[in-house]
């Protein structure tokens, strides 16, 4: 029999996708077959893989490093079904990794949500049949009462999978007693008997501080706490916005590295308001001496050294808003190396036609940043593929050379107007400093992330740091976070 063990929350960005990627690491290190699993995920950060049939299909980031986690090759079975919020109340429903449609959520839950439960309840068996564990991950809270009678990633996960559940609980949002309590009390009792145990995440502090408090609240509900984890950000990618500043707001990501500041660089990231696959910066905010910042639309450059423009699921809207901001001057009067990746390489052409598909308003053609030679034309159908491309290296890329793998999640197609460099295939254009791509995680290649950091070191005209990052390295860390802090023998889990 599979033993599936639901990773649970009292609410969302409680640490679910870090102690489950954990779990998935410490269980493949003792030789366990385990696979993660989240039945239903509302994300614009996703990945690329195989469907059951074998053709491409996207999944949420957070399951896919889980999956990496576990040492198998994921699937759209760890992530059968997955909403992507577009704006405007809607959201891009996936199934089983192809887009079916944009809906609000009343038309999802009337006339797609049993379908979306039908692939959940296939992907669910085909990863039992072939592991002795699956790691499943709950969504948001499990106590949300308006939902528990559609509640695919909780309360239906839990019954179909007959899961035990342990619960988290973020301690730093304070009143973490009270919403373990008020939890625990709002689950249906079926669903109440499977908790076989819960923690509280990101203490900063003794814990023994918390034991009256601990002691209190087994007491009242019979529910042990299998442990106290501490504040601690293993690196795992972040799955979704709620990690990133608001659209208003500035935040630098990375600078706790021991790099001084006279010898870091910083990189701008314009803070979209429909923002996806941001997971695409944060190798570069992984390298020593790079400091990734977000910064709002109105904001000034004077302190870049580079700029990205990240992908977006909402390349048109996104572009007026750039435009409304002032934003688009500020990128034409700065002269250092600027990427753009899926949309943002979209957003630096010339002009987008057929603009009506991707946007949530009635447009035909919008121009773009005028920043490369290439039009983008939207067509309906969406483009999946994991590609491996030849990279020939030009600034801001320079350096690089061999290949780079990563993957395509498109609607638009983007071709040149004129003659224009290819440094990495047709997925790519290149002049002046500025390159544009669709390859998503672009800079989780080692030699073109370090190519773009040493061109842009050397347009600060400084020396980059010495840097030897390890890419497995946050795996071990959630595990070494999980193994420490948890009472694992509560939970019945293979040694």
């Amino acid at each position: 029999m599979t033993k599936t063990l639901l990773v649970a929350g009292t609410a969302s960005h409680v640490g679910k996708s870090t102690v489950a990627a954990g779990l998935c690491r410490l269980l493949a290190r003792r030789g366990v077959a385990v696979a993660p699993y989240k039945a239903q995920n509302m994300s614009n950060n996703a990945r690329v893989v195989a469907t059951p049939s074998g053709d491409p299909g996207e999944i949420g980031v957070s399951q896919y490093t889980q999956a990496r986690a576990a040492g198998i090759t994921p699937t759209t079975d760890v992530n059968p079904v997955l909403l992507k919020p577009r704006g405007d109340a809607e959201s891009q429903l996936v199934v089983q990794g192809e887009a079916v449609g944009h809906y609000d959520a009343a038309n999802y839950y009337e006339e797609h949500w049993r379908t979306a439960r039908d692939a959940a309840v296939d992907s669910y068996e085909r990863l039992a049949r072939e592991h002795d564990v699956v790691v499943a991950e709950g969504a948001g809270s499990i106590a949300e009462i308006n939902l528990h009678d559609r509640d695919l990633a909780n309360v239906e996960t839990a019954a179909f999978a007959d899961a035990d559940i342990l619960l988290l609980v973020d301690i730093e949002r304070g009143g973490a007693f009270a919403s373990l309590y008020g939890t625990l009390e709002l689950l249906p009792d079926d669903v109440r008997e499977r908790v076989v145990g819960a923690a509280i995440t990101k203490f900063r502090g003794d814990p023994a501080l918390l034991d009256a408090g601990i002691d209190e609240i087994e007491s009242r509900t019979g529910v042990p706490i299998l442990g106290v984890l501490p504040y601690d950000d293993p690196g795992l990618p972040a799955e979704d916005s709620v990690s990133l500043p608001s659209s208003g707001d500035a935040r630098t990501v990375g600078g706790d590295d021991g790099v001084p500041a006279d010898r870091a660089v910083t990189v701008a990231v314009p803070r979209l308001p429909h923002i996806s696959n941001f997971t695409d910066l944060e190798p570069l905010a992984a390298e020593p001496g790079v400091r990734v910042r977000y910064v709002p639309l109105d904001g000034a450059l004077t302190d870049a050294d580079a700029v990205v423009v990240p992908g977006t699921k909402n390349t048109v809207d996104d572009l007026l808003a750039l435009r409304d901001a002032g934003f688009d001057d500020a990128l034409a009067g700065f002269d250092g190396p600027i990427v753009g990746l899926c949309g943002g390489y979209q957003l630096l052409g010339e002009r987008i036609r057929d603009a009506g598909i991707e946007s949530v308003d009635d447009h035909d053609t919008v121009p773009g940043l005028g920043l490369l030679p290439v039009e983008t034309r939207f067509r309906g159908d969406k483009h999946l593929e994991r590609v491996t491309v030849p990279v020939d290296g030009v600034v801001p890329i320079s350096g690089a050379s061999g290949t780079a793998t990563g993957y395509e999640i498109h609607m638009g197609r983007t071709t040149p107007v004129r003659d224009v460099a290819r440094p990495l295939g047709d997925w790519s254009a290149a002049t002046d400093g500025v390159l544009g791509t669709y390859l998503h995680g672009l800079f989780e290649n080692r030699a073109v992330r370090r190519a773009f950091r040493d061109d842009v070191y050397a347009h600060a005209d400084t020396q980059p740091p010495d840097s030897s990052a390890d890419p497995e390295a946050s795996f071990d860390h959630a595990a070494t976070l999980v193994a420490e802090n948890l009472d694992l023998t509560r939970l019945d889990l293979p040694t």
